[in-house]
């Protein structure tokens, strides 16, 4: 599982069969203390609830296909879920 704050949104002028009405979202990826890390991705919000501004976590690969219905979905990573909040000891809890 991978920490990531969702950034933006991508609107694609053509969709695979299987992703209608699944959001794509931007997604920078966090390090396990809350700082951004690599470059941006774009997710497949599995959700359908993920916004501007929130963590959220993710998978990548194979992972991320198995996360949406139907399975195997060509996507490379998929949003499962949304962060309520991050503690890391020693540093103050992210807004």
């Amino acid at each position: 599982m991978l920490l990531g704050r969702v950034i933006g949104a991508v609107v694609p002028c053509v969709v695979c069969e299987g992703l209608d009405g699944t959001p794509m979202l931007l997604v920078q990826p966090l390090d396990m203390a809350g700082s951004p890390k690599g470059r941006t991705v774009v997710a497949a919000d599995s959700t359908r609830m993920a916004g501007p501004g929130e963590i959220v976590y993710y998978e990548s690969g194979r992972e991320a296909a198995l996360a949406l219905e139907p399975a195997f979905v060509p996507v490379d990573h998929a949003i499962v879920g949304i962060v309520d909040g991050l503690h890391v000891p020693g540093r103050e809890p992210a807004p």
